[in-house]
């Protein structure tokens, strides 16, 4: 066997444990190991790649490695699990901003070597990388300052906006036709820097309750330019890998958005979300003429002590407090009194996609409790407590309920047809969506005002004293 078959059978072997990382990592149970598949089969690409022939530098590359290994550790450890959607959305920047340099490289070398003109095939795959790769680095690194809260969370917007930004595009797409034609860097730069820039004016107008989506229509920018990275450098391994990103990262993005029954456009163009937050009166017991039942967390230990049915509605507050592991050891103590526990999650709930069974699973919580939202809807009616730890707009009932809501069509957590609603929050202030909710006024609704993991501290010292 030549060394040619060799690497491409590595390769091969490559993409097929790509696949495989990527349908376990379909379901909390067995993600540990489609990571493991996944990582194995890129350590397999690595090596491959650094058999072939063509590698300049070893040393460079194991100095790539080292840094990008201490990076990548040190913030694993110390990154805390509610900042991982900013981790994500930072290391897709860094692989879609690697996917433009390396297309830049290239153009260098092609300009270096006095080529006059790009063949077709090259040239849509250079400007793609390096355009869409450009855009990816950029928006990905405005998502991570809107979650990480160095940016507004709310929507900015500026007159003629998308009047610049579709100049900005058509500017682009001249720029690469004029730099594949007539291979000038003089020409490829500039239309590396409006890329970079249509990246930020693209996520800019877009609210941080639609950052979830952002990020993976992002990730699949990334995986579709590392695609043409590929083809640009003749990598099998990279354009299986980016396409299997592009492709699982664009269902993503469209299974989000049907989420919120909202388009994909709605979420890039709406400037949705982010408005005051109506009814911001923390613990005053109404908003307007609107009364709501403040309790103590003594009053919902003695009712979800004698409960039969328990569902747990966590969300992006639960995450901010670290309420998690609190929420457990409440659960355990429910289930020795005989309480039916289970936990409900919302596909678009938190920051990121899978950010709540991520949290969940930190603490130890069992997978098949763990309940999506059309499994656990039909439960609802049969379930004595819903306590919602928060979450907000997935459990609004205007969007069921009010055509005029902006929210009006999304599937939600239907908490208000159990027995009755217990709201762990700070205050009576809005989500993400700026929209007030009626579920805080429902009368079978009880709110324990506070901060989350002190009020589940509270919760179980009184379960454990009943």
């Amino acid at each position: 066997m030549s060394r040619d078959d060799a690497i491409r059978l590595a390769y091969l072997a490559a993409a097929v444990l790509f696949i495989l990382g990527l349908k376990y990592l379909s379901a909390p149970r067995t993600a540990r190991r489609g990571n493991v598949f996944a990582a194995v089969g890129m350590l397999l690409a690595i090596v491959a790649t650094l058999v072939d022939a063509r590698v300049v530098s070893f040393g460079l590359i194991a100095a790539g490695i080292g840094v990008g290994t201490v990076i990548g550790a040190f913030s694993a450890q110390r990154v805390k699990m509610t900042a991982i959607p900013q981790m994500v959305a930072l290391f897709n920047g860094v692989g879609g901003g690697a996917a433009a340099l390396v297309a830049a490289s290239e153009y260098h070398v092609l300009a270096g070597d006095g080529v006059t003109s790009l063949d077709g095939k090259i040239a849509v795959s250079v400007m793609f990388s390096a355009v869409v790769g450009s855009v990816s680095f950029a928006g990905s690194l405005v998502a991570f300052g809107k979650l990480q809260e160095l940016l507004p969370g709310r929507p900015i917007t500026w007159p003629a906006q998308k009047l610049v930004n579709a100049a900005a595009v058509v500017a682009i797409l001249t720029l690469a036709v004029v730099s594949a034609t007539s291979v000038d860097q003089a020409l490829f730069f500039p239309m590396l820097g409006l890329a970079l820039l249509i990246g930020v004016a693209a996520v800019l107008p877009i609210g941080g309750a639609d950052m979830p989506v952002v990020i993976s229509l992002l990730n699949s920018f990334t995986g579709l330019a590392a695609a043409a990275t590929g083809f640009v450098l003749g990598n099998d391994a990279l354009i299986i890998a980016g396409t299997l990103v592009g492709a699982s990262g664009t269902l993503l993005t469209q299974m989000m958005s049907r989420a919120m029954n909202r388009s994909l456009a709605n979420v890039l163009f709406g400037a949705f979300g982010g408005g005051p937050a109506a009814g911001a009166s923390a613990k005053a017991g109404t908003n307007g003429d609107r009364p709501v039942r403040d309790v103590s967390a003594t009053d919902v230990a003695v009712l979800l002590g004698y409960a039969r049915r328990v569902v747990f509605v966590p969300g992006y507050g639960l995450a901010v407090a670290q309420a998690q592991h609190g929420v457990r050891e409440l659960a355990e103590l429910l289930e020795k009194r005989g309480v039916d526990v289970k936990y409900a999650i919302h596909p678009v709930a938190g920051r990121m996609p899978g950010h709540m069974n991520v949290l969940l699973a930190e603490a130890d919580v069992p997978y098949d409790q763990l309940w999506e939202m059309e499994q656990i809807n039909p439960e609802f009616v049969q379930t004595d407590a819903v306590v919602v730890i928060g979450a907000n707009d997935v459990v609004n009932p205007a969007a069921r309920d009010d055509p005029s809501s902006p929210l009006y069509g999304m599937p939600i957590l239907e908490v208000d047809r159990a027995e009755h609603v217990v709201v762990l929050k700070r205050s009576m202030a809005t989500g993400f969506a700026g929209i007030d909710n009626d579920l805080f006024y429902d009368p079978k609704t009880m709110m324990l005002f506070g901060d989350a993991k002190g009020s589940v501290i509270k919760l179980v010292q009184a379960v454990g004293a009943l």
